[in-house]
Order: structure tokens, then C-alpha cells, then sequence
């Protein structure tokens, strides 16, 4: 698999609230990738549980696109509305993936779960995140895509056992 391109993160000596705003925009277009990837995913599942679940993830990830959108015009900022190159390579992904099968499917929806939470990871080392945003990162959103890929996990494990 190629490797996956990464957002670079500003990490300058002071957070500024320009600077706040583009590192909160930065998580927030990985969200909106992942709610298009989701999206792009849940047509290859005809099991009801599996869609739910999948569902579920989708709507866990644009709650937490709201809560960005909401932190960054609270920083002064205007929210992106695209998902920038991360989306489109997660485009290109669950579209090869999607011919492949479900199992394939799975396990790019997890390694974008995997990314999401490098992200999210690189945002808590950077300086362009106030203590605030830091801990929104930590309490919340780390630990949601942390449960996805857990989650993604066992249904790939379902899905290979039948």
C-alpha cells in the first residue's frame, strides 16, 4: 500500500489565533475525509449490522467535525469545507478497495482510522494548539478514533470468518 501523505501541523514558539485556527482546521478536514470515506464505504455492505456500525463511525466523525467547525470560528477562523489531499487519496483507496471487497474495505477505513489518530497524536506535540483544544484532542477525539479502529478491528475479523 502507498504510503499515506501527511498534513504538516504548524508548530510555531506562540499560538496564535491564526495559528490555532489553521491547526484545528488541519483535524478538521481528516474529519471530513473520513465522513466521505465513510460515505464512499457503506454501499459495499449489504449485512445491516455491519452498515450500522459503519453508520455509527460516519456520524461519531461529523460530530466531530461540528465541534472543529466550532472551535475554529471560536479561534477567529474560518472552517475549511474540504477535506484537502488526505480525502482524496482516502478517495482513491475505498474506491480500489470497494472492488476488491469488504474485508479490503475494512481495513482502509481502519488505516484511515490509523492516520486520524497520527494526526490527532502530531497536534498534542505541536505548538499550534492551545491547552484548551489540547485537551479536546486528549478527552474526546483521540479516544473516539481509538474506539474506531477497535471496532474496525473486529469487524474485519467477522468479515474473514465468513
Amino acid at each position: 500500500m502507498a504510503t499515506t501523505p501527511t498534513v504538516a501541523l504548524p508548530t510555531p514558539a506562540t499560538s496564535d489565533s491564526a495559528t490555532v485556527a489553521e491547526a484545528l482546521n488541519s483535524l478538521l478536514r481528516g474529519e471530513i475525509s473520513a465522513i466521505e470515506t465513510y460515505e464512499q464505504a457503506l454501499p459495499k455492505f449489504d449485512d445491516s449490522a455491519h452498515q450500522a456500525s459503519l453508520k455509527t463511525i460516519g456520524d461519531e466523525h461529523a460530530l466531530a467535525a461540528d465541534t472543529l467547525r466550532d472551535k475554529v470560528r471560536a479561534a477567529g477562523g474560518e472552517p475549511s469545507t474540504g477535506s484537502g489531499p488526505w480525502g482524496s487519496f482516502a478517495a482513491v483507496v475505498t474506491g480500489a478497495a470497494k472492488l476488491i471487497g469488504p474485508q479490503s474495505v475494512l481495513a482502509a477505513l481502519k488505516q484511515g482510522e490509523e492516520h486520524g489518530i497520527s494526526q490527532y497524536e502530531k497536534s498534542l506535540e505541536a505548538d499550534g494548539l492551545t491547552p484548551e483544544y489540547k485537551n479536546l484532542v486528549r478527552a474526546d477525539l483521540l479516544p473516539r478514533c481509538r474506539k474506531h479502529v477497535a471496532q474496525l478491528e473486529m469487524m474485519i475479523a467477522a468479515v474473514s470468518k465468513s
